[in-house]
């Protein structure tokens, strides 16, 4: 006996070049919009009802650059956090920033790992509970979003405070500094959430069926059964006027706190490169401008290369909702990881560089470590 199965998509009735942009059957239709999500890139690549030993590559991969992305991410936010909890670096606002950027890459790359299981868990299984799945939907993408753009004004606010500081010289007051920080890390998530707020709201659960049509050969006889599946997707539902408002906050979390990075260092370089020039004048004030460049070279080349991993994200954001991601999911999957990297680089950007930062963070692994020696067995 013969056994083939044929799939019947619920949009034949559409021509090829809309059927990208149609999920759903003839009575329940969802129009995609603008952007890509990871559901979209990999809702055609997950095999449903099946195990994962058998799902393709694609997914197996996904998985694994997940787990270790969360790995890396995790070890990146405790190291930076026990070095900058640090009492003597917390006398100024500076620390005290990147304090939080350490809290929030530690949320960030757990929300991250959390969305994305919820995504497979959707596809593979239909006993998840809905309410749950509804909550995912409606939350975990609003709060990955808040997170990345919170993450991104930390990092414009250490440049800032650096910047400050070079202006202010000796007149430098610590105190205020601490005291503004703590105000700003209070302000900066309620200011972003306030440009997001309404995500939740247009975030929702989309059901729909496909059905499977059984052909059974056997022998001279045809036998043809029916099946039913019930699926499952996080859609977002945007009207032109909030996909319009959308793209400006994403463009403004996104290249603001860039701009401040990058005037930041520049005025850091410039400004030393002043101060050295007036103290040493057997010296020309170019010299000591390429000299500070590549003292400080650091200062310019990390925002680029954060602005330069964030794209991606920006990229995803902007692409038609009629885009096939199964044309070619490698290059939209990669982009969706390489999108999320930049939280996990706090330990790279800012504590190697820094002799001061680096010596507190090895000398609180070993206070740590004789801690844990000194505990009775």
């Amino acid at each position: 006996m013969n056994l083939f199965i044929i799939t019947i998509k619920t949009n034949l009735f559409l021509d090829k070049k809309h059927s990208n942009c149609i999920i759903g059957d003839q009575c329940n239709l969802y129009a995609k919009g603008i952007g890509l999500t990871i559901n979209d890139i990999l809702r055609n690549q997950i095999q449903p009802n099946t195990s994962f030993g058998n799902q393709s590559t694609l997914i197996q991969s996904a998985v694994g650059i997940t787990m270790i992305m969360f790995l890396i991410g995790f070890i990146n936010g405790i190291f930076s956090f026990i070095t900058f909890r640090n009492k003597e670096l917390r006398r100024v606002g500076c620390v005290l920033y990147l304090l939080a950027s350490s809290v929030t890459s530690l949320l960030t790359i757990t929300m991250f790992t959390i969305k994305f299981w919820f995504v497979i868990l959707i596809q593979l299984y239909s006993t998840v509970n809905t309410s749950i799945l509804r909550t995912d939907c409606a939350f975990i993408g609003p709060i990955l979003k808040v997170c990345l753009h919170l993450d991104g004004w930390l990092n414009a606010c250490v440049a800032i405070e650096r910047a400050v500081n070079v202006a202010k010289g000796v007149k430098f007051n610590k105190t205020k500094s601490k005291y503004v920080a703590k105000w700003i890390i209070f302000i900066i998530p309620i200011l972003i959430i306030i440009t997001i707020i309404h995500e939740p709201a247009h975030h929702e659960l989309f059901e729909h069926t496909t059905q499977k049509y059984k052909f059974a050969n056997n022998n001279l006889t045809v036998n043809m059964s029916i099946e039913t599946e019930h699926n499952l997707l996080c859609v977002i539902r945007y009207s032109r006027s909030v996909q319009t408002y959308n793209t400006f906050t994403l463009f403004f979390h996104l290249l603001l706190p860039f701009v401040a990075n990058l005037c930041s260092a520049l005025f850091i370089i410039f400004g030393t490169a002043r101060l050295r020039s007036g103290a040493k004048k057997n010296q020309t004030f170019k010299a000591h401008i390429i000299k500070q460049m590549k003292e400080h070279k650091q200062l310019l080349i990390s925002p680029v290369i954060l602005l330069i991993l964030a794209m991606p994200r920006l990229i995803l954001s902007l692409v038609s909702g009629c885009v096939d991601p199964s044309s070619n999911p490698w290059l939209y999957l990669c982009g969706y990881f390489i999108s999320y990297t930049p939280p996990m680089l706090i330990f790279v950007v800012f504590i190697l560089p820094s002799e001061l930062y680096t010596k507190t963070f090895k000398e609180e692994i070993t206070k740590w470590l004789q801690r844990i020696r000194r505990r009775p067995a």
